[in-house]
């Protein structure tokens, strides 16, 4: 029996989040609907001209999300990341205590610095788009793996934007061999289009010999498969994953298991902000595996669950609501 059903390992981010419409973006010459990695003198352009918007703060970071949400739903995770000794990183640290996760985290030994920010701009389609200034968390290195703490896990769960950062993709490579020595299962998130396709040759060495669980988007599993064919694409990732999910958006998502196919039908909502939709999808799908559902029931479950999140602004639910959601889909398979 293990003692954790998920290890995660990602990026440590402050979310600032803004509305703005398409022509903002255009003015500000940011790059719609994917993640751009920006520097500090970047950042502070970027939010001195958008000093007159109202700000929504939160922790983020794609696979602290999808361990946040795991923690929800009563799973048993672990979280590896890195912050710096600032009011920033101070206020990470809370939330994943708060959330009930373990962490390498220890306020006593945080390192000076600036802990990362992702500024995110929801347009009117609810779309989301990224400006990453990564800070110390880019720093992230193989000293901050607890090695047993993966040994004693169900899954590794690693976000593909840590191959942006030299260090952050030789601590994916680390937690993948320290996971593969002990028969772990390995999950990985291609997490944004760009990842996918400026970082591609970085993400196959990461995936290596093959994983057992592959996330993705159908832009980013086209990008990765350099192809404008889904199908393609498809035949593609069945030599990298055992198994893999692809969401469609309102057309809901794909799950494959070998050679057998599995639909999973779409929650029909009306979408204000798709921020953490991806993140919490595949927060649902691996608690429901690790809890004993099929794939389809947990297929159904991170369907209804990723449908929620998008009904509201930022990347996380409250507790109670993810309860609810667990509570709602229980009913609906007895």
């Amino acid at each position: 029996m293990s003692k954790y059903h998920i290890y995660g390992v990602g990026n440590a981010l402050l979310d600032m989040e803004f509305t703005v419409s398409k022509e903002v973006l255009e003015e500000l010459k940011i790059d719609k609907g994917v993640m751009t990695l920006i520097d500090a003198k970047q950042e502070q352009e970027i939010l001195g001209k958008l000093s007159n918007l109202a700000c929504q703060k939160s922790s983020g970071g794609s696979a602290a999300n999808t361990l946040v949400a795991v923690s929800q739903f009563g799973g048993k995770g672990f979280y590896s990341c890195k912050v710096a000794n600032d009011h920033t990183g101070h206020f990470f640290l809370e939330g994943l205590k708060a959330s009930g996760l373990d962490t390498n985290l220890h306020l006593e030994s945080l390192e000076e610095g600036v802990t990362g920010k992702c500024l995110v701009f929801v347009t009117p389609d609810a779309d989301r788009t990224m400006n990453t200034f990564l800070g110390i968390t880019g720093e992230i290195a193989p000293t901050d793996l607890n090695p047993q703490a993966i040994l004693d896990s169900e899954y590794l769960y690693i976000e593909g934007y840590l191959v942006s950062a030299p260090t952050a993709k030789e601590t994916a490579l680390k937690a993948k061999e320290i996971a593969d020595s002990g028969n772990v299962k390995v999950a990985f998130s291609l997490s944004d289009p760009n990842m996918a396709e400026f970082f591609r040759e970085d993400i196959l060495k990461i995936i290596g010999s093959g994983i057992d669980l592959l996330f993705a988007n159908e832009m980013e599993v086209l990008k990765l498969a350099r192809t404008d064919d889904l199908q393609e694409a498809i035949q593609y990732l069945k030599t990298l994953a055992k198994n893999f999910a692809i969401t469609l958006g309102s057309n809901g998502s794909v799950i494959y298991q070998g050679d057998n196919y599995l639909e999973i039908a779409p929650v029909k909502v009306q979408a204000v902000d798709t921020v953490g939709a991806g993140d919490m999808y595949a927060a649902a799908f691996l608690y429901g595996i690790t809890q004993g559902m099929t794939l389809t029931q947990a297929g159904d479950l991170a369907s209804l669950a990723s449908s929620r999140i998008v009904t509201h602004f930022g990347p996380r639910l409250e507790t109670s609501e993810v309860q609810k959601i667990l509570k709602e889909f229980s009913k609906s398979i007895i």
